[in-house]
């Protein structure tokens, strides 16, 4: 039996010979294994197709209709194990376009114990790729598709993903090479993220706005950003405070924890961060909400009310778009640093966390807000 690793790593190799044309002749199939790997809105349900295909392969025996063990019959199996030990390190290696994490705890797929049939709601977005994959996986099991070409078609379209999206980036950052002379003003920066949080999936830029600060001018006023958290990982998996947490130089304890909202913070998340602060068991300087949304002043009252109950901790909410223009103008001369910050962190962000066309559509901005400069 050949072992799950050299399947996939075996199935890339014959991806990369056939970049030039499909490997499925049956265009409906095309068609749907196409749309599964390179849809922008739903980058898990890629990971599952290629998690039960590649347990198939590995054991034509298994129904490729069941990846859960749960069902218990002799054919079913665990997709998340081959999820997590093969299909992870495999996209990490060869960085391709999908989730960071398991398709099987995604909302549409964890705490399940059902045969996946063409029948099956599963509930997510967009409602076609779920119902394509069901398809895929039908065919599969009425021997009317082979899982080998499969994956192998899958991969492609993956490699196909890929490549074209950082050809896109880099024929941008190219054309930024080339924009004028006259350096952004920092009102000219605050406009350029505004329009890029206004994005559509913008909701971890402001995280990225407040660490992109902090390396800025950390070296000056000796605090520096810890390494940021997933975007999908809730505090208690990563047993942080907040979405940025700040330590002096010199020190691993946090100072300072950001926490951001793309809401109105409420007395409920006040009073969430309590109890994280109780929990974290340490003192620290000041606990920030950062909000995309209109601050209401019943609650901003009630987090001044707690610097004596906290022993000296400063509770604050601050608007996002007032915190950036501020820190641009009173870091002026810092003002280009900063952008580059900015730039850097977008593009190093994961794809489930900023998506391609969201690094992408700041670079375009970027340029267009250069060229007009």
């Amino acid at each position: 039996m050949e072992k799950p690793i050299n399947i996939l790593e075996d199935g890339y190799r014959v991806a990369v010979k056939h970049l030039h044309r499909p490997l499925i002749k049956d265009e409906n199939l095309l068609r749907k294994v196409e749309f599964i790997a390179r849809n922008i809105q739903n980058r898990a349900v890629v990971r599952l197709l290629l998690a039960n295909l590649l347990a198939k392969i590995h054991n034509p025996k298994l129904d490729v209709r069941k990846p859960y063990t749960e069902i218990g019959t002799k054919d079913s199996f665990s997709g998340r194990h081959y999820d997590e030990a093969y299909i992870s390190g495999f996209i990490s290696k060869h960085k391709l376009p999908c989730n960071p994490t398991t398709a099987f705890l995604t909302p549409a797929l964890r705490n399940r114990n059902i045969v996946l049939t063409p029948k099956v709601n599963l509930v997510g977005r967009p409602p076609e790729i779920y119902q394509y994959v069901l398809d895929v996986f039908d065919l599969v099991h009425k021997k009317e598709a082979d899982p080998k070409i499969l994956l192998w078609e899958t991969l492609r379209q993956l490699i196909l993903y890929r490549d074209d999206s950082q050809a896109r980036i880099k024929s941008l950052l190219k054309n930024l090479e080339k924009t004028g002379s006259v350096p952004l003003s920092s009102e000219g920066i605050f406009l350029l993220i505004k329009q890029h949080l206004e994005c559509r999936g913008s909701s971890r830029l402001p995280v990225l706005i407040v660490a992109a600060a902090y390396k800025t001018i950390g070296v000056y006023i000796k605090e520096r950003v810890l390494p940021l958290t997933s975007h999908t990982a809730a505090d208690k998996q990563t047993r942080s405070l907040g979405d940025v947490q700040i330590t002096v130089r010199s020190d691993s304890n946090v100072v300072t924890s950001y926490e951001m909202k793309m809401k109105k913070v409420t007395m409920d998340d006040v009073n969430i961060a309590l109890q994280k602060l109780a929990s974290y068991g340490k003192k620290i300087d000041n606990y920030i909400f950062i909000t995309t949304e209109e601050i209401n002043e019943e609650v901003q009252g009630y987090c001044k009310s707690l610097y004596e109950q906290t022993g000296g901790v400063e509770f604050v909410i601050l608007d996002c778009l007032s915190f950036l223009r501020h820190f641009l103008h009173l870091f002026h001369r810092y003002r280009l640093q900063y952008i580059e910050e900015y730039q850097k962190l977008v593009l190093l962000e994961p794809d489930s966390s900023v998506n391609k066309p969201l690094k992408e559509a700041f670079l375009a901005l970027r340029q267009a807000a250069e060229s007009s400069e």
